[in-house]
């Protein structure tokens, strides 16, 4: 069942404005019923509630401070969006990750976030452009903490401004969905404790190659910002590939073992969750 809710309670308090700023594409009103929504889509993304970990409705309501009504409708939404499954007879569960889903994603990340970052060059204002440029204030301390929460959060914020910052409201509804859909894995990944020897140098890489983006959109230089993006996706796919075989999701294969595996170090690794008990 769904952990105590004094635990999420604090987590809630912790992180809670963080879900109300950072999953809204800055498109649209954030209604009360749309914070439910957000806070338990950023806990789905960042494994405080893992893959396959079984939904209490009134343990939600109670966490986050809302009524059963809101609960349920940001569950119907999130089960359309394919971040929770119903089932007759197992009830309402996260859904599991599949790597595959996963790369299939990027690839359409692929299509989309090279030609918004070139109307971002063309169409950003200053105040985009600056608010870009500060999306990574920090990364290098956060990285060398492990701090993957942090990471995230900073990453997000990045790919949702600059998706605003091309002036299509209907690109940007498209890429940060998907965004949050890959990130998934490397979280789940992270919390699991299997980053690679040398993570230290592969996540200052994806930093670096933000940056990298930022400086040609400041310049203007649209061809220049679309294959920038095109580099920095492909940095993320590399890493992508390399982490659904850690965790053993190959082709099509469920995330669920990475949960069992992972234990209560799932949450605790993104700080300042502490400790989840989870019977799958």
């Amino acid at each position: 069942m769904h952990d105590n809710p004094e635990n999420l309670d604090l987590r809630q308090a912790q992180w809670g404005a963080d879900a109300e700023t950072l999953l809204d594409t800055g498109w649209s009103q954030a209604p009360v019923k749309a914070r439910s929504h957000d806070r338990i889509l950023l806990d789905i993304v960042l494994g405080v509630l893992p893959p396959g970990a079984r939904i209490d409705e009134q343990g939600l309501a109670h966490s986050y401070d809302a009524g059963l009504l809101s609960v349920r409708q940001a569950l119907g939404r999130l089960s359309l969006e394919g971040f929770i499954i119903r089932t007759p007879r197992g009830g309402t569960r996260v859904a599991p990750i599949d790597a595959m889903e996963v790369r299939q994603i990027l690839e359409v990340r692929r299509l989309l976030e090279p030609h918004a970052a070139a109307l971002a060059a063309e169409f950003a204002s200053p105040e985009d452009i600056d608010a870009l440029g500060r999306a990574f204030e920090g990364a290098e301390a956060a990285i060398h903490a492990g701090d993957y929460r942090t990471l995230f959060l900073m990453d997000n914020a990045f790919h949702s401004r600059l998706a605003r910052a091309s002036g299509n409201p209907a690109l940007a509804g498209l890429i940060s969905p998907l965004q949050l859909k890959a990130a998934r894995l490397w979280a789940c990944s992270m919390a699991a404790g299997e980053g690679p020897e040398n993570q230290i140098a592969v996540d200052q890489a994806e930093v670096d190659a933000h940056r990298a983006l930022v400086k040609l959109i400041a310049k203007r230089d649209t061809s220049g910002a679309r294959a920038a993006m095109l580099k920095a996706l492909g940095v993320v796919r590399t890493d992508v590939d390399r982490r659904s075989v850690l965790t053993g999701a190959g082709q099509g294969g469920e995330m669920l073992s990475v949960a069992s595996r992972a234990g209560n170090t799932f949450a605790a690794a993104l700080a300042p969750c502490g400790p989840r008990r989870l019977s799958l």
